[in-house]
This record gives structure tokens, sequence and C-alpha cells, in this order.
């Protein structure tokens, strides 16, 4: 593989991206994965906590730090959104308000009254979703109309502006039973059900571009390679979604909708979870080959938390559903491997925002032209 890239020596400025919210989504999803992770679940209430206040104060951090950069400098919001690379990113602080709104309902009751919790949790989930579906229209639209792109352009980072809503239907679930009104709590499943619909048939769209790109032109071998990783998050949150939406349906439509919705985690969440595993293999391999060519720490390495986290909630639901060991083993390892690749992204962040480097974003980003080359 040989990259090209244009503008070698970008003019460099430090400021925050909306990229930096993907640790707030990699650090959440331990905290919900970790509390309903078969066989050890119930062990890992306080671990839980402690991460979900963590992830919560990085979110208030991240969304000052963002706030405060907007209005004293409003052109970088400008430019990022003008950015055809940049703008898909995005899709992040949605999720990220999502996934905290999760954790809201799973911790919240330590720090809360009953009532200030559901106040909290509820604007964090319609804030997040109302922002979630207005990327995942805006954001293509303006691919679409307005960014010049190569063919060889599409990249795991399309993906960010779209899995907003299948996270919003996922989370969404859980929030069904704090529903009063039973015509509502139809209401907000079948809305829930339409997100899924939204996201994962965009998703699919995009899968098949990446995969054409990859076919045709190979990767390019540098920072953009973790970013196929972000493919297991429609997948994983998919199932996720799948299952607790159908779980929730027992209690709030009559049957026979009911049992087809909840059979619905079995049927669609088992070919889904294979497709997964297959995928995470390819990425594997794709994600080894770029280290031996020394593949630089950047941001998207936080592409290895959240998508394998969803893939814990989603091993997590199936194993519910199907009461079957190899899924309950199959969601400790999968967590144990997000743990790893947390301590990873972490250490890297950490160290990059020490040195400076991952602070100092390109002015615009330079055009990557992958070539499928030698081993």
């Amino acid at each position: 593989m040989t990259v090209n890239v244009e503008n070698v020596e970008p003019e460099l400025n430090i400021e925050i991206g909306p990229n930096w919210f993907a640790s707030v989504m990699g650090t959440g999803i331990i905290a919900n994965a970790a509390v309903g992770l078969p066989m050890v679940g119930q062990y890992l209430g306080q671990a839980g906590l402690v991460i979900w206040v963590i992830a919560s104060l990085m979110l208030i951090v991240m969304l000052l730090l963002k706030a405060v950069q907007t209005i004293t400098n409003p052109h970088i919001i400008k430019r990022q959104f003008n950015d055809p690379v940049m703008a898909q990113f995005f899709g992040a602080p949605p999720m990220a308000l999502l996934t905290i709104a999760g954790g809201t309902l799973l911790f919240g009751h330590h720090f809360f009254a009953q009532d200030t919790l559901m106040v909290i949790a509820w604007s964090l989930w319609i804030t997040g979703t109302i922002v979630g579906m207005m990327t995942a229209v805006i954001i293509p639209y303006r691919l679409f109309t307005h960014h010049e792109v190569r063919g060889d352009a599409a990249f795991g980072g399309w993906l960010m502006p779209v899995v907003p809503p299948m996270v919003s239907a996922a989370i969404g679930a859980m929030f069904i039973p704090h529903v009063q009104d039973t015509l509502l709590q139809q209401t907000l499943l079948y809305a829930c059900y339409a997100m899924f619909g939204t996201s994962l048939i965009a998703a699919m769209i995009i899968l098949t571009l990446i995969w054409g790109r990859l076919v045709h032109s190979g990767t390019s071998g540098g920072a953009r390679v973790p970013t196929l990783w972000l493919v297991l998050g429609p997948l994983g949150q998919s199932i996720t979604a799948a299952g607790a939406l159908g779980a929730v349906a027992l209690a709030v439509v009559e049957q026979p909708i009911a049992g087809s919705l909840n059979t619905m985690a079995i049927l669609y969440g088992v070919p889904v979870w294979g497709f997964a595993f297959y995928w995470s293999i390819l990425a594997s391999f794709l994600t080894l080959r770029a280290l031996r060519r020394k593949m630089p720490f950047a941001l998207t390495w936080w592409a290895f938390t959240f998508p394998v986290g969803t893939c814990v909630t989603g091993t997590t639901q199936l194993a519910l559903h199907t009461g079957l060991p190899a899924f309950e083993w199959a969601a400790v390892i999968l967590f144990a491997g997000l743990l790893c690749a947390w301590v990873i992204a972490a250490l890297g962040t950490i160290k990059g925002i020490k040195t400076g480097h991952i602070m100092k974003n390109p002015v615009s980003s330079p055009v990557i032209i992958a070539k499928k080359g030698p081993r």
C-alpha cells in the first residue's frame, strides 16, 4: 500500500473538534455495559458508577470548552462544519449525550432524587435524539450537495452522523417503562423502531461504499484505518436495540405483535452478530497491517472503544434472550477487550495532550489517496 497525501504540511490550529466527544462515548459505554454483563455484572456496579461519573465530567468539560470556543472563535466550528472529514464527526456529540443519558438511568439514583434523575435523563435523551436526527439529515445532505470528495473517499467516519438514531432507539428502550400512559409507551416504542430503521438502512448503504473502496483502492494505512471499527457501531447497537425493544414490547403491546418483536431480537440479532464477528476479523487484520507500517496515534483510535462496547451490550442481549452460555462468555470476553482498547486509547490521548500533538488540527483535512501495494 502506498499513500499519497496532498498538503503534507497543512497549517495547524489548536482547537477542540467534535471528534473529541468520541472519548465520552468510549468511556460511558463501559459503565453501561458493565452492569448488565452476564455472570459478573452484579459485581461491577461500583466500578460502573465511577466510570459513569468520569464520563459525565468529561462530557461537561467538553461541552463547556466547545461552547466557549464557538462563542469566542465562531469561525472554527464553521470551518469544521464545512470540512468533508471533520463534519462527519458531528454525530459524536449527540451520541455522547445519549450514552450519558442511559448511564443516568442506571447510576443516577446514587446522586439524585428520582424526579430529578428523570428530568436530567429525559433532557439528555431528548436533546441527543433531536441533535442526532439533525446530524443524520444535515451532514449527509451536505455530503450530497456541497462537499467535493474523491471516488475513494468513503471511510468509517461516514457512519458517525447516521448512527445516533440507532443509539436513541437502544437507549430509548430504557425510558419506555418510565412512561405512565400506555398510548405514549406504544408511540415511543414504534418511534424507536423507526429510528432503528433509519440508522440501519443508511449504515448498510455506507458499509457497501466502504467495502467498495477497500476492494478498489485498499486502505490508507494511516490514522484513518481505525475508523473501520466504526462499522461495528450500528451492528452492535442494532442488536442491542432489537433485544431491548423486544423485551419492553412484551409489556407495552398486545400479542402476537409483542411476541414477534421479542423474537426479532434473536432472528435479527444472531445473524447480524455473526457478520459483526466476521467484520471484526477483517478489521483486525487491516489494523495489524497498518500497525506494522507504523500507524500513528490519533483520536480515531477511540473507534476501538464505543463500537466494541455496543457489541458487548448486543451480545448481552443475545445472552438474555437465548440463555446460551456461549453468548454469556462472549460478552465477558468482549468486555475485557473493550477495557484493553479503552486503556490504549486513553493513554494515547493523555500522551497526545501532554505533547500537544492531538490538539493541533489541520485547517483543512489532507486528501488521502490510497493505492494497493505489496505487503
